[in-house]
C-alpha cells in the first residue's frame, strides 16, 4: 500500500471513532517475549585477590548513611563495602583508593546521569565478582529494585535532621529522574537540605540492597529474573536488536524520559509496516 493511501486509511479510522484507534493500534502490534522464569545463579568463586565475606545489610547501611558527607553517594555506597571487608579481608581492601568515588555524586560529577549510589555497587559488584554476565544479573537485580521500590526506608540511628523524607518510585536509574520525581512528590527542591537527606538515606538503601544481592550470590541462593521491566520489554520489541527498527539497546525504564504519544500509539505500528514492504 502507497503511503498517501496508508494515511488516508489511518486518517478514515481516526474520523470513525475510538473502534478505528484501536485496531490501528493494536493491527501489527510486535510480539512482546515472555517473561522468563527467576533462574538461579549459580556462585563461581571470584580467583582474584578481591575476596567477599559475608556483609551485614544493616551494618552496611549505617556506614553508608555516615560516609555520605563526606563524598556523597556513590563514595558513601562503595566505602561502606570496602571499609567493612579491610576490617575483615585486610588488604587490598586496606589500601584501595577509595577518593576516586566521589566522582559519583549527582549522577557523575553532578551531571545527572546514573545514579551515584547505583555507580558505587555496580563498581562493587564488577570487583568482587567475575564474569560479565553475572555482573550484569546481580547488577540488573539491583537497578530493578531501584526503578520499582518506593525509597527511602532506611531509618538511621541518629538522624542528621529531623525529617522523615516521603518515599516515592524513581521509575529510573537516572540521578536527575529520580531526583526530581522525589522533590515534585515531597515538595522541596534540588538544593534543599531535605532533598539532600532523602539522598543520604537512599544512599544507605542502596548499599544494604546491594550486600543482600552480594551476599546471596556468594552462599549460592541468588535467583536471577533475568528480565527488565514490562515497559522496557514492549518497547524493545519494536526498538531493540530484534525489533522493526533496532536503533536502540537498554534495560533501563524507557517512560522517565519518553512518553508515548497518541500519534505513536496510533501510527507507529501502521508506519513501520509499511516501511517493511519498501
Amino acid at each position: 500500500m502507497e503511503r498517501r493511501k496508508l494515511l488516508k486509511v489511518a486518517a478514515g479510522a481516526l474520523a470513525a471513532g475510538g473502534v478505528g484507534v484501536v485496531t490501528l493500534s493494536t493491527a501489527f502490534k510486535p510480539e512482546v517475549k515472555a517473561t522468563p522464569s527467576p533462574k538461579k545463579l549459580d556462585y563461581k568463586e571470584n580467583g582474584t585477590v578481591w575476596k567477599y565475606a559475608h556483609l551485614s545489610p544493616e551494618e552496611t547501611a549505617q556506614r553508608a548513611y555516615n560516609e555520605y558527607p563526606n563524598g556523597s553517594c556513590m563514595y558513601g555506597v562503595f566505602k561502606s563495602v570496602v571499609s567493612q571487608l579491610a576490617e575483615k579481608v585486610g588488604e587490598p581492601f586496606v589500601s584501595f583508593p577509595v577518593q576516586m568515588m566521589k566522582y559519583g555524586h549527582g549522577g557523575v560529577n553532578g551531571s545527572g546521569t546514573i545514579c551515584g549510589a547505583l555507580n558505587g555497587a555496580a563498581a562493587l559488584i564488577g570487583l568482587l565478582v567475575e564474569g560479565k554476565q553475572v555482573q550484569d544479573a546481580l547488577a540488573g537485580e539491583l537497578f530493578r529494585l531501584y526503578e520499582e521500590t518506593p525509597l527511602p526506608v532506611f531509618m538511621p540511628k541518629k538522624p542528621a535532621m529531623d525529617f522523615e523524607p516521603p518515599k516515592s518510585i524513581a521509575k529510573s536509574v537516572l540521578c536527575h529522574a529520580s531526583t526530581t520525581r522525589w522533590g515534585k512528590k515531597a515538595d522541596y527542591t534540588i538544593n534543599s537540605k531535605e532533598r539532600k537527606e532523602r539522598c543520604r538515606r537512599l544512599t544507605a538503601d542502596v548499599a544494604a540492597q546491594t550486600v543482600t544481592i552480594l551476599n546471596n550470590y556468594h552462599e549460592n541462593v541468588f535467583m536471577a529474573h533475568a528480565k527488565s521491566n514490562e515497559t522496557v520489554q514492549t518497547c524493545m520489541a519494536c526498538h531493540g536488536n530484534e525489533g522493526k527498527l533496532g536503533n536502540t539497546s537498554g534495560k533501563m525504564n524507557c517512560t522517565s524520559c519518553h512518553d508515548e504519544s497518541l500519534a505513536h500509539k496510533v501510527f507507529a505500528d501502521v508506519h513501520h509496516k509499511f516501511m517493511m514492504k519498501r
